[in-house]
């Protein structure tokens, strides 16, 4: 058995391409262990209809949480990871990536990160593989306009749910606690 994957990766699988269009695999029970123990648990598409949609920042809590392959298939993203694994040297630091159709890649967000995006294009569509599935009470989720956070989004933000711009805000005096 492979090695879980602790930090974010990119991957770029296979785009078969012809007159017709392309075929592109999301997943396959190839794919190493360090992605998923035994296989995605859940799968969920995500459609955002307006550019500037911002959905995060979040993330499960033990003892599921959870790993999770993220896919554009239509338009494009900015994706957002916020770390929020006590000991690592990137605690509460955040990476982005940008995500489109075109590119083919996905990106593996590993247990112990915080995930959010927002659109840069209008009508996006994103699947997610879960390797666990989906538990409300031990669902977490940081603020993604927090000022402790300095997340910085690309585009003025057109939509963003109650519960995300309710989310609470990391404690100022010690950027330590998470929700």
């Amino acid at each position: 058995m492979l090695e879980r994957v602790n930090e974010p990766m990119l991957l770029a699988g296979p785009m078969h391409r012809d007159n017709r269009g392309y075929f592109r695999r999301l997943y396959g029970i190839d794919f190493p262990d360090a992605y998923f123990d035994g296989g995605p648990k859940q799968v969920n598409l995500s459609h955002n209809a307006l550019k500037g949609t911002l959905r995060g920042m979040h993330f499960q809590q033990p003892p599921e949480m959870e790993t999770k392959i993220v896919t554009c298939i239509s338009g494009r993203i900015f994706d957002v990871l916020v770390d929020i694994r006590e000991e690592s040297a990137t605690y509460l630091r955040w990476s982005a990536f940008e995500l489109d159709e075109a590119s083919g890649k996905s990106l593996v967000v590993p247990q112990g990160f915080a995930h959010g995006f927002q659109t840069l294009t209008d009508d996006v569509k994103i699947v997610y593989f879960h390797d666990h599935a989906y538990v409300g009470e031990l669902a977490g989720r940081l603020n993604p306009l927090d000022p402790a956070l300095a997340i910085d989004w690309p585009l003025e933000i057109s939509e963003i749910s109650e519960a995300d711009a309710r989310a609470p805000m990391l404690a100022v005096d010690t950027g330590k606690d998470l929700p």
